[in-house]
């Protein structure tokens, strides 16, 4: 078994843990081509820097909104497809629609761009078909305008995962013993009843799991999606931690600077999962370690 285990060992080595000497970047003052370990130590220069940058509210208020947003109602999406899905009696009919809201998840941030500015542009269909209706007068700014980014990035998160995320839970759903919905049927349950009293339940242990994970990741508010939607007008509300070490990491060559936002997210990332961890095993005596 270790045998077979080496390939994956060496890839987590190399990828996961050689890169992490780099993290000693966001404490030095370090410039392209000098040597990492001899570079100039400035300590929490860079955090400091960070925090007190005018743009800081700015961009914690765009990423806890948006990782919010996608928590609160990206959360719960999978776990109710997965349920309709398992309700379904016509099993041609299930696997259409499973197909048809795994296609998706494979389809590149690049190209969900596109059909944005095809459906929401101010020439988009969107915007044709409100005019032919005369609802509007106008074309309406739909990816120029801030107050809009929010709904479009959640709802096209949702759209783009919601499919690839019910697999988890269908596999946890088809873990249930049948036999208790039999007794279920035989106590009187109707579908409703057999679904929150047998199938919530029964998936309880998968959704404390997942959600502990997704509090873990609360800072990940999106990179792709952020660059390719988001312009100058929106750059308010679209703006997030990534976007913003990527800005001023690589664009500007500010390594260190974007080395020491991302050692942030990750290490506040790391106090989450902890933190919702402990809240799961106090109070649904589950956690993941």
């Amino acid at each position: 078994m270790w045998l077979i285990a080496i390939p994956l060992i060496a890839w987590v080595l190399l990828f996961s843990y050689y890169p992490m000497y780099g993290l000693y970047m966001a404490f030095v003052d370090y410039l392209p081509g000098q040597n990492l370990l001899t570079s100039h130590w400035v300590g929490t220069e860079h955090f400091k820097a960070f925090f007190n940058s005018p743009d800081f509210g700015i961009i914690m208020r765009n990423t806890l909104a948006i990782s919010g947003l996608n928590i609160l109602f990206g959360f719960p999406a999978p776990i109710l497809l997965a349920i309709l899905l398992n309700e379904l009696r016509s099993r041609k009919f299930r696997r259409i629609v499973q197909t048809v809201s795994y296609l998706p998840y494979f389809i590149s941030w690049v190209v969900v761009a596109s059909i944005l500015f095809m459906l929401l542009g101010n020439e988009g269909i969107v915007n044709q078909l409100m005019l032919h209706l005369g609802w509007i007068d106008t074309p309406v700014s739909f990816l120029g305008e801030g107050k809009y980014f929010w709904s479009i990035i959640t709802a096209s998160n949702i759209w783009k995962d919601v499919g690839w995320s019910t697999i988890i839970y269908l596999s946890a759903i088809a873990g249930i013993d049948t036999e208790q919905y039999e007794a279920g049927k035989v106590d009187g349950l109707g579908r409703f009843g057999a679904v929150w009293h047998i199938t919530l339940p029964g998936i309880r242990t998968t959704i404390v799991l997942l959600w502990i994970l997704g509090i873990g990741g609360i800072l990940n508010a999106g990179f792709e999606q952020q660059l390719l939607i988001g312009n100058d007008q929106t750059r308010e509300y679209h703006e997030v931690l990534d976007t913003y070490a990527y800005r001023y990491g690589i664009q500007l060559g500010n390594y260190s600077y974007g080395v020491a936002i991302g050692l942030l997210k990750s290490v506040v990332a790391l106090l989450l999962v902890f933190s919702a961890n402990h809240l799961a095993r106090k109070t649904l005596d589950t956690s993941i370690f």
